[in-house]
């Protein structure tokens, strides 16, 4: 098969492409971001749960281009998912999602019960 058809049959199949993501956290919270740049908040549906973030969205490109007419296409255009396991409880009634200059940033509190706390010892 030529690299050409490998290329053809790429671009025709029904799968979604991959989002990268970062993830973080500091004492109360933990975040990440996706960068979905030309993706606009109402094609990006974010669900969390006690243990899983799903990320879900379509990047739509806005020009109607035929195929044959590309020197390159190195850009995905189409659905995009990502799944990621939470490395500890969190409380997902608190989460908050923004999308800032193509940077989409999920903040999402911890469970209080993960939280650190320091306590003072008595000397008695």
């Amino acid at each position: 098969m030529s690299d050409t058809n490998l290329h053809e049959d790429w671009l025709t199949q029904d799968t979604e492409g991959d989002l990268a993501i970062d993830a973080y956290q500091d004492e109360h919270n933990i975040y990440i971001l996706a960068p979905v740049a030309g993706v606009k908040a109402s094609d990006i549906d974010v669900s969390i749960t006690d243990e899983v973030v799903t990320i879900r969205g379509e990047r739509k490109l806005s020009e109607d281009v035929p195929e044959h007419k590309f020197f390159a296409q190195e850009c995905y255009w189409g659905p995009f998912s990502r799944s990621y396991v939470l490395p500890m409880a969190v409380e997902s009634e608190g989460a908050k999602a923004t999308l800032k200059d193509g940077l989409l940033k999920i903040i999402i509190p911890k469970d209080a019960k993960v939280k650190t706390r320091t306590i003072a010892i008595s000397d008695k």
